[in-house]
């Protein structure tokens, strides 16, 4: 297990180096974000002062040696726009969205895992047939319609949770179940086929011919060696949802990352959007690792090769 992670850790380096420097080109493709900070009544002589000061004027291998000098120490640079340092800026947002991203995947679990079973055992009846419906309707909703469609219900006339913010737990619901429902549809989708390979195999019968319940049967054993496909769905959509909160938090006003990546691309605060970048693309990495070693625990089978 050792020789697994150190092989994790030097792929994981890797994989930022690339993430970081895709990111620090792509952004530099929209242009010179100087004239943000002059103002129209800056002159040309403010102009060059600022970009100077800034160190656009330097040639972009030149800006990305020094921001990867500075990113192996932890230091990202100052945001243009808050005017301190990017990296504890971007902690202080990210427990917000890890909030968010875990109780929206907990509501999505607790919907997904019993539509999927249920639909499992009573394939192709009326059951089965609104159960993915339902997931499917979730995949198609887009999350800023749904969300808007929630404020105007639950927000703006029945008054029962607010419009916007992150103060609390009722602040949280509706973002949440945004999210939620999104991530239900697929890890529901795949519980059914999961569950529906494993159904009908011998050490399913062996199981009930030693007494144990049918429940039993379906949670102990059948749920279980259906789990890895499972898992992985559910890790992909925490990381989808860690990463991709982008919009939800912008219609919510959540004081997230997400948010955070957004005021970044609009203000062009390069610093800023390369620390949001590496920060979602550590946690990421750090989420699939630990998903992989999840799979020894739930089949024996499994081995770190």
């Amino acid at each position: 297990m050792i020789a697994y992670l150190f092989r994790r850790l030097a792929w994981a380096l890797v994989l930022l180096f690339g993430i970081t420097l895709a990111v620090f080109f792509v952004v530099h493709l929209s242009g010179d974000p100087t004239a943000l900070y002059v103002g129209p009544e800056g002159t040309r002589q403010d102009y060059e002062m600022v970009r100077a000061a800034l160190g656009f004027d330097r040639p972009l291998p030149e800006q990305y040696g020094r921001f990867l000098l500075r990113a192996v120490q932890g230091d990202f640079g100052r945001s243009l726009r808050h005017q301190q340092p990017t990296l504890p800026l971007v902690l202080t947002r990210f427990p917000a969205t890890l909030k968010l991203a875990l109780v929206a995947m907990a509501l999505a679990v607790a919907l997904a895992l019993p539509l999927g079973i249920l639909s499992a055992l009573r394939r192709n009846s009326v059951l089965d047939t609104f159960a993915m419906t339902l997931a499917l309707s979730g995949q198609c909703m887009p999350t800023f319609w749904l969300g808007i469609l929630l404020i105007l219900v639950f927000a703006v006339q029945l008054r029962w949770v607010p419009v916007y913010g992150g103060e609390g737990l009722a602040a949280l619901v509706l973002p949440a179940l945004t999210l939620g429902v999104w991530a239900m549809a697929r890890t529901a989708r795949i519980t059914r086929s999961s569950m529906l390979e494993v159904l009908h195999q011998d050490f399913l019968r062996t199981a009930r011919a030693k007494g144990i319940s049918e429940w039993g049967v379906i949670l102990r054993h059948a749920l279980r060696n259906g789990a890895i496909p499972i898992v992985t769905a559910i890790g992909l959509e925490l990381g989808n949802l860690l990463g991709g909160a982008v919009i939800t938090e912008a219609v919510f006003a959540y004081p997230g990352v997400g948010r955070l990546a957004v005021e970044a691309v609009v203000n062009k605060d390069v610093p800023l959007l390369q620390a949001v970048v590496f920060t979602v693309a550590a946690s990421l990495i750090l989420l699939n690792a630990a998903i992989d070693l999840l799979y020894m625990a739930l089949d024996p089978r499994v081995r770190l090769a």
